[in-house]
């Protein structure tokens, strides 16, 4: 019974093929083509403004250095937006509960705006290592933690999307299993569970959306330290 609840992690396979690529590709096929008019119907109309208010909010931080980032940090959370919310339909695979897909998109992201910052402005990247003002004694103890909390960020980055998505997913699961158990034996008690469940249903939207703007946010704030 335990591992059940677990089976909803592992990618899905036909024919001995796994299907995660497909499940990464399928956000895309979601969203309208252009046209070669500028409006072609409400639906297109919707996704532009969608897409200028992202693009606005991420860039309203970033100088104009930055800006070239646009078109990548819009795309990763269109991508991860999609995906957090069509892995809460019934019957489908979540591709970012997976920590290895997560560390694969945090870990370049993150070591490209590090290398900007190194290249660009060596000093002011190796100056965010020891704050200004540190006593002698402190600074080989402020080095060490000032650099492990910058080698940390790709991790944090990672194990933050795919804990909470993780801990959602489980949740629901269980208080489903609940629902359909106590059915035959406590219909009132099942009524209540049945309530629970479509407000954790609703509190998991809202996660879903939250963690991609999450993820990408703070890959804009690494930038924005490193241009």
């Amino acid at each position: 019974m335990n591992l059940s609840f677990f089976d909803q992690f592992s990618s899905p396979y036909l024919l001995g093929i796994p299907l995660i690529l497909p499940s990464l590709l399928l956000p895309a096929l979601l969203l309208p083509s252009p046209g070669h008019r500028w409006i072609n119907n409400r639906l297109s109309t919707i996704q532009l403004w969608f897409t200028h208010l992202v693009t606005k909010q991420l860039m309203t931080p970033l100088n104009k250095a930055g800006h070239k980032w646009a078109l990548l940090l819009t795309s990763l959370i269109l991508l991860l937006l999609l995906i957090n919310l069509l892995g809460l339909l019934p019957y489908t695979f979540t591709p970012t509960t997976q920590l290895s897909m997560n560390m694969a998109l945090a870990l370049p992201l993150w070591l490209a705006t590090l290398l900007i910052g190194l290249r660009n402005q060596p000093s002011i990247s190796l100056g965010h290592l020891l704050p200004e003002g540190t006593p002698t004694p402190l600074v080989p103890a402020l080095i060490l933690i000032e650099t492990t909390s910058l080698l940390i960020r790709p991790l944090a980055l990672g194990v933050r999307l795919t804990a909470n998505l993780t801990a959602g997913h489980l949740l629901i699961q269980l208080i489903s299993t609940a629902t359909i158990t106590l059915l035959p034996m406590m219909p009132s008690i099942s009524a209540l569970t049945a309530l629970i469940l479509f407000l954790l249903t609703i509190l998991e939207v809202a996660v879903a959306m939250i963690q991609a703007y999450v993820f990408v946010l703070l890959l804009s704030l690494y930038l924005q330290e490193n241009i």
